[in-house]
């Protein structure tokens, strides 16, 4: 290194300086937003940090706070929790997305403005669909209960979020009403990108359309489709903000998925140490997956 920087021009260098200049408060403010919160949280993991018992803060513990997460049945209910919400939620919204990108591909009078429509539950921020939601599955006055009792598909009004899996059923539906239209965007832009020489001669050897589908369409958009899937597993694992405003973990801690379990360790019961060491073990979950993802990717697109 030192070699090659000898061998720099004094204008090379100068401009080299200029940019080291330039970029050094961009690095200084990530340094302190970013990098010194995730130490500090890694320190509180293996120290003691309960803040209902304050003399005793600090004390180095090691791993224990990440052995006791891991031999409590709470972080275990929870993470298979978040293993069927994910798989819900990412399953409805993939498949959602690529029926709307399918069609939405087409073209149609009014094509603009449809594309617009599918993007407006995207554009509103998760706490305000969650409140919103809260207030259309409401047992007593929501919307969705009136709207079947005046079509009298139901008796009496149904008590949505009562029942542990319908409860996580529901908010999985409702994070696939609100992330479908970021994926159904990105299929949307890998099917422009499908040479339409391809469908014509499909067309022209008498292929049927689910043929085509799945002979060309799948194919060539495959790559985009990991991308999507591995974005969206990511997201869904880290799910919080929907949990907190429509179920805030129940029922029977029904919808507890770690996000939710990390809260109430660190913030309900104060135990800062156990939600710092549950919110890196979701983390290390994350990166495993991505690697997963990244390799799957890389051999998709080797081949």
């Amino acid at each position: 290194m030192a070699t090659a920087l000898r061998k720099l021009t004094p204008g090379r260098k100068r401009d080299l300086r200029l940019a080291a200049a330039l970029a050094a408060p961009a690095l200084i403010i990530m340094l302190i937003v970013a990098a010194y919160p995730i130490i500090r949280s890694f320190w509180i993991s293996i120290t003691t940090y309960n803040l209902k018992e304050p003399a005793g803060a600090g004390e180095f513990v090691g791993i224990d706070n990440y052995l006791a997460n891991l031999t409590d049945p709470a972080f275990w209910h929870s993470l298979w929790v978040t293993v069927v919400f994910v798989a819900m939620a990412v399953t409805f919204e993939v498949s959602l997305a690529l029926a709307l990108a399918l069609f939405l591909n087409r073209p149609f009078r009014g094509q603009g403005w449809m594309r617009i429509l599918v993007l407006l539950p995207w554009a509103i921020p998760p706490v305000v669909v969650g409140v919103m939601w809260k207030w259309i599955l409401n047992p007593s006055y929501g919307a969705l209960n009136g709207l079947l009792t005046q079509f009298g598909l139901i008796d009496s009004y149904i008590i949505w979020l009562g029942e542990p899996f319908r409860a996580l059923l529901i908010v999985a539906l409702v994070d696939t009403w609100k992330e479908t239209a970021f994926i159904m965007l990105m299929i949307l832009a890998a099917l422009q990108s499908v040479p339409k020489d391809l469908y014509e001669a499909a067309r022209v050897d008498g292929a049927s359309a689910w043929r085509i589908l799945w002979g060309i369409t799948i194919p060539l958009i495959r790559p985009t489709l990991f991308v999507v899937i591995s974005l969206r597993t990511i997201w869904a694992l880290k799910s919080f903000d929907l949990i907190y405003t429509i179920t805030s973990g129940g029922p029977s801690e029904g919808t507890t998925v770690l996000g939710y379990y990390t809260y109430i360790e660190s913030f309900v019961r104060l135990r800062l140490d156990r939600g710092s060491s549950a919110a890196f073990i979701m983390a290390a979950i994350v990166m495993v997956i991505v690697l997963l993802y990244q390799r799957a990717l890389y051999r998709e697109v080797g081949q």
